[in-house]
């Protein structure tokens, strides 16, 4: 087992990864919401065969979360997903706190047209804005070489792999 690098600021995790970047490492990222279980670990695996290096980000997403929804009692394990981490030999985890994410007044909104508006997306109004605005951020703070999801929410998967094609 590695050693794990838990970084809170973006300064932090992109001064880490620019010297790993120097090394000639690809680096592997895995984004959760933390509470992870072994459909996370799976991804992890996958991860380490694309990549040197592998970086988890455990941030629960306020801005996927809409009115009367679960955000304020989404289970956070940060501890127990620490040790899941190591097991996995997870070279970094990125915590950071929402001040880290956001600042206090956005002027710029991601606005999903068509993609979302069935299925989950149906009955949760901007919950697929939400998620591609914080993976769209973290993928320009990790700048991943390979990311890895799951596919347990297919609509999720489609959204996020249509980002990925608009957005380069």
């Amino acid at each position: 087992m590695r050693d794990l690098k838990v970084l809170r600021t973006k300064h932090e995790v992109q001064k880490e990864l620019l010297a790993l970047r120097g090394e000639g490492k690809r680096i592997g990222f895995v984004p959760t919401m933390g509470a992870l279980h072994q459909g996370h670990f799976a991804l992890m695996q996958k991860a380490h065969e694309f990549a040197d290096e592998v970086v988890v980000s455990i941030f629960v997403n306020p801005t996927q979360f809409g009115p009367n929804e679960d955000f304020d009692t989404y289970p956070r394990t940060f501890e127990d997903d620490l040790d899941h981490c190591r097991r996995e030999n997870v070279s970094l985890v990125f915590a950071p706190e929402v001040s880290e994410m956001y600042v206090k007044e956005n002027y710029i909104k991601f606005s999903l047209r068509s993609l979302g508006d069935h299925l989950c997306g149906a009955s949760r109004q901007g919950h697929f804005d939400g998620v591609i605005q914080i993976v769209n951020k973290l993928f320009n703070i990790i700048r991943p070489d390979v990311a890895v999801f799951g596919q347990k929410d297919i609509q999720q998967f489609r959204i996020l792999d249509r980002m990925v094609t608009e957005f380069d």
